[in-house]
């Protein structure tokens, strides 16, 4: 499976691309940031991402597009322009009809390390070994960007099929209600 993580945010956003499957050896495919001037027009700066994104999803194309799900922080400037980078990836990859799954910040960071509170260099660090490079990859973004593609190659497949049981339980449940009602009945 080939994955593109997107690290969303407006000033730098992180991109990475892995190969793999749980169990075995994950390989390094591509990683970088896309970067925007703070002064630049907000759409000037979204149009920018989703060139870059639309550029990588092209270039690599992935199985599928894990994103950082958005949290609450306390400077909503910053919450709203992550926000709106992650809409251009999805949006980006949706258009393709590539799966999109969210991620947040600590089930990333424990899929990659075994503890949803590590901080930022133990994530570069895992990525790094877990990737064989040689340094960790910078900036920052482009780390988080790797770990969230290494988690959804580790819990994505498992969230998939966790996900069709249940839509397959409920249709059995549906199917098995309309079954039940007798002809000429109100359900």
């Amino acid at each position: 499976m080939r994955v593109l993580g997107v690290d969303p945010g407006l000033t730098r956003c992180g991109l990475g691309v892995v190969d793999g499957v749980p169990g075995r050896t994950l390989v390094l495919v591509a990683f970088g940031v896309v970067r925007t001037p703070a002064q630049a027009d907000l759409g000037d700066r979204l149009v920018a991402i989703e060139a870059e994104v639309e550029d990588w999803l092209d270039r690599y194309v992935p199985d599928a597009v894990a994103v950082e799900r958005v949290f609450s922080q306390h400077n909503v400037r910053t919450v709203m322009g992550t926000a709106q980078a992650s809409a251009v990836a999805v949006v980006a990859a949706a258009r393709r009809g590539i799966p999109v799954a969210l991620h947040t910040p600590s089930e990333v960071k424990a899929a990659v390390t075994g503890s949803g509170r590590a901080d930022k260099n133990q994530v570069a660090a895992m990525v790094t070994r877990l990737l064989g490079m040689t340094e960790a990859p910078t900036p920052a973004d482009a780390a988080d960007a790797l770990a969230l593609a290494i988690c959804h190659v580790w819990r994505g497949g498992s969230q998939a099929r966790l996900a069709a049981a249940v839509a397959s339980a409920a249709e059995a449940r549906a199917a098995g209600a309309r079954a039940a009602t007798p002809a000429g009945a109100l359900p």
